[in-house]
């Protein structure tokens, strides 16, 4: 047992670290915010922000989906620039933010596969373009080679999907006693450290307000259970075969400064997705419509203008 654990376990055991979760009629109160919606779909109570829901056919349709630990509320800037031309629909993936936990405990990609159309159905979507980050890309591109005809475009924010140190394909990773404790333990401090790496400046984009709800939307009733439940379910399939099915035109944009999923995993996308190309931003990190939205937006709307 390291020094670490045994000082963790002592903290707990007096009650120091002890983070219960926040009630979840506060949590609602302070970000479901104009627009919101909660949608019973699949078993969940999924929440929803939808730019124009009577906008019908003619708008095209942008879906977006947050990287892991994150929340709807990651897209802001982008969502506000792209709702001039798109319909902006954003959710909350099951086990996050004001989604919380899926009652039926299921967070397989399969399963998030089968919500996007249903949700894409329940909007009234025949086609979209899906945008994702992170885990969200790699559930952007798995839906793209799964419902390809429901699929406009991609775009994938430096996308999760190819093995890398501690994760292996067909088998789940382990996830550490110390990563569990979070369930108990989890003050404001350590996940702002835990943050800080995603960012290539994080003092120049971590503000209180950011840490604060980053950190109290982890609190939500259920979604540190429902993160862990994620991450002992993780099925990782070799891309290659999938991504050569996908025919969307395709964005990959990347932070050059990722310490998260490195630009150099680009050229695995490149390799295989038909019709990919690469846009890097200088001296960004890993989530770049936080760290540089108006750059990252900017590449987005250009790819989004171009004619099919």
């Amino acid at each position: 047992m390291t020094l670490a654990l045994l000082l963790l376990l002592a903290l707990l055991g007096g009650g120091w670290l002890w983070t219960p979760d926040l009630p979840r009629a506060e949590l609602e109160a302070r970000y479901a915010g104009p627009g919101s919606e909660f949608v019973e779909l699949m078993g969940l109570r999924l929440h929803v922000r939808d730019s124009a829901p009577q906008a019908g056919s003619e708008r095209p349709v942008v879906l977006m989906l947050h990287g892991f630990g994150s929340s709807l509320h990651t897209w802001e800037a982008w969502a506000t620039g792209l709702a001039a031309t798109h319909r902006v629909i954003r959710i909350d993936l099951p086990g996050a933010g004001l989604t919380g936990a899926d009652p039926n405990g299921d967070y397989s990609d399969e399963r998030g596969i089968a919500l996007l159309s249903a949700l894409l159905t329940q909007r009234g979507v025949a086609r979209a373009t899906v945008l994702g980050h992170s885990m969200g890309g790699r559930l952007a591109w798995r839906y793209a080679a799964a419902e390809p005809a429901r699929v406009d475009r991609l775009v994938l924010v430096a996308p999760d999907g190819f093995a890398s140190p501690g994760f292996e394909y067909g088998k789940a990773p382990e996830v550490g006693v110390v990563a569990k404790a979070m369930q108990f333990a989890l003050p404001k401090a350590v996940l702002r450290w835990s943050l800080a790496p995603a960012y290539a400046d994080p003092d120049a984009v971590m503000s209180e307000a950011l840490v604060t709800r980053y950190h109290a939307l982890m609190l939500a009733p259920g979604v540190r259970p429902a993160i862990i439940a994620r991450l002992q379910q993780l099925n990782l399939l070799p891309p290659p075969p999938l991504l050569r099915t996908i025919p969307a035109p395709t964005l990959l944009l990347w932070g050059e400064a990722d310490r998260m999923i490195p630009v150099a995993n680009a050229q695995d996308y490149l390799r295989d997705l038909p019709q990919a190309r690469l846009v890097v931003l200088p001296g960004v990190g890993h989530v770049p419509h936080e760290e540089a939205p108006a750059a990252g937006l900017a590449a987005v709307q250009a790819f989004l203008a171009e004619a099919r």
